[in-house]
């Protein structure tokens, strides 16, 4: 049986939002610091969603070297469901099968690139459900973010 109760808030939102020290975890692992780079082998409609999100979540701290491989996972659902919706948009609900007229079956690769982008999306904080819990303080200057409450 999977965990309970609502995900857990990410060590840095908990010193962000002043959380109680004893509910800090201070052990946590930190990813080094490295240049993220998206794998070679990106189809190029991921490519360009991972050009278009990936500069954000890497200078708010996001993105890391350590969630390239679920970054991956996340361009690659939405570029899967665009190619979809693009082929359900150049047909029909219905089309011709066995045994006469059955959903599109590009239907259903949609709808399972749709989930897998969604859950993804979450846990980037993409999504504006997720986003509005998260208390970031903005300032122009890195040396007031997240990084020096943390040290």
């Amino acid at each position: 049986m999977g965990k309970r109760g609502p995900a857990s808030k990410p060590t840095a939102l908990r010193v962000l939002h002043g959380d109680r020290p004893d509910r800090i975890n201070t052990d946590e692992p930190v990813p080094p610091p490295a240049t993220i780079q998206p794998p070679d082998w990106l189809s190029a409609d991921a490519r360009a969603v991972w050009d278009r999100l990936a500069p954000g979540l890497i200078a708010k701290g996001v993105l890391t070297v350590w969630d390239c491989d679920a970054f991956t996972v996340l361009v690659e659902a939405l570029a899967r469901y665009k190619n979809a919706t693009a082929l359900v948009n150049g047909s029909h609900l219905l089309v011709q099968g066995a045994g006469g007229l059955v959903k599109n079956p590009a239907l259903q690769i949609q709808a399972e690139a749709e989930r897998t982008f969604l859950a993804y999306a979450a846990r980037f904080g993409l999504t504006p459900s997720d986003r509005q819990a998260v208390k970031a303080e903005v300032v122009a200057d890195d040396t007031k973010g997240a990084g020096r409450l943390l040290s």
